[in-house]
């Protein structure tokens, strides 16, 4: 028999899954990798000019010498008992040795779905077919799904530890789990592999360009671009809703909107939002608007725009922001319209201080605020959502060290943290797309406000963090404000009190406990999703749901069992409950008409970044 021309080759075309991971051009892949490296040159310049000018100071250190005790906690905790480790190791062994069968029968041509570790459903990282289809990929992503989770396991199960420790734990292996994935490398990353071996490593050019680009728009720091931020401008297609600033002080300008209906309810609406982030969360587009929404209702809406602090602001506590953001913005409101009955919102953290303020307000006879909406608002702290990881003396004594010489926190701090909250979502799919892919994120409106960040003002910062969530001193009644100690109980107004419930930053089970320390009626309403789709849910959109129902007391669960799940933006019924307070319509008031304007929404302070 005639030998055929390529027989005994072992042709990479017989191959397909091998052959795309092989380089096509080795010189023209070497050249890419050497701009690399000079690009890698110019970030690493990035990194360390500032560094060498004494504008930036390391503070890698201190987390990660709190993660480092944590884990030694939660180590301790197994290695005390020799059985109990035993164990814990013969259960990670038994983890890789399923792994490991599974691999053997993948080689053998043997496919058996039974004994292969699958990812989470909803879990992005691992869709490229060939996770599954190439035994290696298989094996890489198997083995890390078995030690993540044994990790995991190993915090739920460390009986020793206190809740703090065990929140923080399992917070830093959830952190340490994303960043160690192996879609985050290019050689065990398959749809990675295949586009640098492809693009002859030009991916990698573009990335690293980028990374360079990004430490140098971070001053030193790594700024994370989430979006293509270049598409939006504040104030021509993002927070467009009309209006005036009628007011600015210190801390805050007041923000009266444009009417769109003949008459208006009566009673004003002042909207006090997180100065934690920007107001416009709260007007991101014209479909996305609460404010044009409930302007369009008929509410004469008034928002406080918080300043964007530095230097000057660093002794501006609670009380500050108090008398010359809330109570200021009641003054405008009065002197705007005549009328003294407002009704008011607080989202956040901004509702937090405005459940503060209604208290000290009570006892300093200040009844102008006749009903109150809280947006995801925790008032008791005893179940707080992730951020109180970063909370305890040692880190907070070390915050306000590192506040102390410029007088507040710089933004980019805040913006990692919350940013670590979902690591998964926020940090790794874009590290991933900018700096290995080199491809640009696309332009997206609600991560452009997310990265839009906001300093903190030391003196109210510190306040926050040890009065909130350090010493849960408000739902006790030992906040002490303008020399008064202040009671949620003071607070008789009918309260509206929204969470969300997939919320990580104010979970609704805080929030739900948080509703019995309040003095009067309290309506409470779950929505659908987040801390920001939760709230921000225009009713045009027909998206998610909210549950209503009975009173907010007793346990959490039973509540959710017993309400009522309705389809939808939950818009529509916090109208319906503010009318059933007061409904009566007066004619549409004009910004301006009777006081002067300090220029056009949204204002000046909303325009300064970090």
């Amino acid at each position: 028999m005639a030998d055929r021309p390529d027989a005994g080759k072992t042709d990479a075309h017989e191959h397909p899954s091998v052959e795309q991971y092989l380089v096509k051009d080795p010189e023209r892949f070497a050249l890419n990798l050497a701009r690399v490296i000079e690009q890698a040159g110019k970030a690493a310049s990035a990194w360390a000019e500032p560094r060498e000018r004494g504008e930036v100071r390391d503070s890698v250190a201190e987390p990660m010498a709190d993660m480092v005790k944590t884990f030694s906690k939660l180590t301790e905790y197994w290695l005390a008992d020799p059985q109990r480790a035993l164990e814990a190791q013969t259960r990670l062994f038994a983890g890789y040795m399923n792994v490991w069968a599974s691999a053997i029968h993948r080689i053998g041509g043997v496919e058996d779905e039974a004994t292969g570790v699958k990812p989470e459903r909803g879990d992005k990282r691992f869709q490229d077919p060939e996770w599954g289809k190439n035994a290696f990929f298989d094996f890489l992503k198997q083995a890390y799904l078995v030690t993540s989770r044994w990790a995991a396991d190993l915090v739920e199960h460390a009986e020793g530890l206190d809740e703090h420790t065990r929140h923080k734990a399992g917070f830093y292996v959830k952190q340490v789990s994303n960043a160690i994935s192996p879609s985050n490398f290019i050689l065990t990353n398959p749809e990675l592999f295949r586009e640098t071996v492809s693009s002859h490593g030009e991916n990698l050019v573009r990335g690293m360009k980028m990374f360079a680009e990004d430490i140098a728009a971070g001053k030193g720091d790594l700024k994370l671009r989430q979006a293509d931020y270049s598409k939006f401008e504040i104030g021509r297609n993002i927070a467009v809703t009309p209006g005036k600033v009628v007011g600015r002080s210190d801390v805050a300008e007041i923000i009266q909107y444009s009417p769109a209906t003949e008459t208006v309810l009566k009673r004003p609406l002042l909207i006090c939002p997180p100065w934690i982030n920007k107001f416009y969360i709260l007007d991101l587009n014209p479909e996305k608007s609460f404010i044009r929404w409930a302007v369009e209702q008929g509410h004469t809406v008034f928002v406080i725009s918080w300043i964007n602090p530095d230097e000057r602001h660093g002794t501006k506590n609670w009380e500050a922001y108090i008398r010359e953001g809330l109570q200021y913005g009641l003054d405008v409101i009065e002197q705007a319209t005549g009328e003294r009955g407002v009704n008011a919102i607080g989202y956040c953290v901004g509702g937090t201080l405005l459940a503060a303020a209604l208290a000290l307000l009570a006892q300093e006879r200040d009844d102008r605020v006749k009903s109150v909406t809280f947006f995801t608002t925790q008032v008791d702290f005893t179940y707080a959502g992730d951020l109180k990881v970063f909370v305890d003396e040692e880190q907070i004594a070390a915050l306000e060290i590192a506040m102390r010489g410029k007088g507040f926190l710089d933004g980019t701090k805040m913006a990692t943290a919350f940013n670590m909250l979902r690591s998964g979502d926020l940090i790794w799919p874009y590290v991933v797309n900018n700096y290995m892919r080199g491809k640009e994120p696309l332009p997206f409106d609600l991560l452009y406000w997310n990265a839009d960040s906001t300093r903190m003002a030391a003196a109210n910062h510190s306040f926050y963090l040890r009065n909130c969530y350090l010493e849960n001193n408000l739902s006790r009644g030992q906040m002490e404000l303008a020399g008064r100690t202040v009671s949620l109980s003071d607070i008789t107004i009918p309260v509206y009190n929204l969470a969300s419930k997939e919320d990580h930053i104010a979970p609704a089970r805080s929030v739900f406990l948080g509703c019995q320390y309040f003095g009067g009626e309290v309506d409470y309403v779950m929505a659908g999703s987040g801390h920001i789709a939760g709230v921000v849910n225009p009713p045009a959109l027909g998206k998610y749901q909210h549950w209503t129902g009975g009173k907010p007391v007793g346990r959490f669960e039973d509540w959710i069992a017993a309400a009522t799940e309705n389809p939808g933006s939950w818009w529509p019924h916090w109208q319906r409950w503010i009318e059933a307070k007061d409904d009566k319509r007066v004619p549409a008031r004009i910004p301006g008409k009777t006081m002067e304007t300090l220029g056009d929404a949204p204002g000046d302070y909303v325009k300064v970044r970090v």
